[in-house]
């Protein structure tokens, strides 16, 4: 038989018959249908919201609201001095950070931070950086255009 689209069904042994509740005695699962006897929970209708606590406070009210974290902060990857140095090229702007692989794509801007060390003269191009990082870039005979 060849395996055409409409012949295709599970291995054998690989599916289960559904469990029919309420069936009767001889199912295993008959009379109260695996709800136990009486309570909320055993009628129909009987489920509360999630997180309902029977009145008592909910537990995401009891507790304190902390922090926040904005959706539209920028996200921004570090760049070492020693990673500028490695670079073949000497204008540096974001996008040659994104082809070298020394940012996330799904970062959205950049800062040079002062880790490591560099000894030749690169130019950043709409790129931030650190204070310590400037001076080390501009006494190796680079600058920085914002």
């Amino acid at each position: 038989m060849a395996l055409v689209l409409n012949n295709l069904k599970p291995a054998e042994g690989a599916t289960h018959a559904k469990r029919r509740v309420g069936r009767g005695i001889g199912s295993g699962l008959g009379k109260t249908a695996g709800r136990g006897h009486k309570g909320q929970k055993s009628r129909t209708g009987g489920f509360h919201k999630v997180g309902f606590e029977g009145g008592q406070m909910p537990l995401q009210r009891r507790l304190p609201k902390r922090g926040f974290k904005s959706l539209h902060a920028g996200k921004s990857a570090e760049v070492s001095l020693t990673d500028l140095n490695k670079l073949p090229v000497s204008e540096i702007d974001f996008l040659v950070l994104l082809q070298a692989g020394l940012v996330s794509q799904h970062a959205n801007q950049a800062k040079v931070i002062l880790s490591g060390k560099i000894e030749r003269a690169v130019t950043l191009k709409g790129i931030a950086a650190s204070k310590g990082a400037r001076t080390a870039i501009e006494a190796a005979g680079g600058s920085i255009v914002e």
